[in-house]
């Protein structure tokens, strides 16, 4: 089992000043699923912690990495597209290619439930089979 990390569950926990970091923390702290970082939050996630001057946060973190007590899943050529599909198909939504890759992750590792403070977007996004993915944590950003 894996659970699949958005940017900002994992930029939350990081930072400790940000209001939801308790609860991103806890998340990541007590997971029991292998942690999986899709490669284009680690992106995203660099940018946000380097606004936040958090270099660090952001040294600490890649050393986890490292370390093991994330995966990183790579973005593929099928996986590319089908994130490119999943934005195509979502348009009025205006869904960006991290929060697509994070879906697509989920879908080739058989996963629905998602780390992520997103819930306007992952409220909107339907797995292939058409069901809801499951948001955690459960407190509202």
């Amino acid at each position: 089992m894996a659970l699949v990390l958005d940017t900002g569950v994992v930029y939350a926990a990081l930072d400790a000043a940000d209001p939801d970091h308790r609860a991103c923390r806890r998340l990541i702290d007590e997971a029991t699923e292998r942690l999986v970082v899709p490669a284009p939050v680690l992106v995203e996630l660099d940018y946000f912690i380097g606004r936040a001057g958090l270099v660090d946060v952001w040294l600490s973190f890649c050393e986890d990495v490292h370390g093991g007590s994330y995966a990183v899943s790579h973005i593929d050529s099928t996986l590319l597209i089908d994130a490119a599909r999943l934005q195509a198909r979502y348009a009025d939504q205006r869904i960006g290619f991290v929060d697509a890759s994070v879906a697509v992750v989920c879908e080739a590792l058989g996963e629905t439930k998602v780390a992520t403070l997103d819930k306007r977007h992952f409220g909107v996004l339907r797995t292939a089979a058409g069901g809801a993915f499951q948001v955690v944590p459960d407190s509202d950003p």
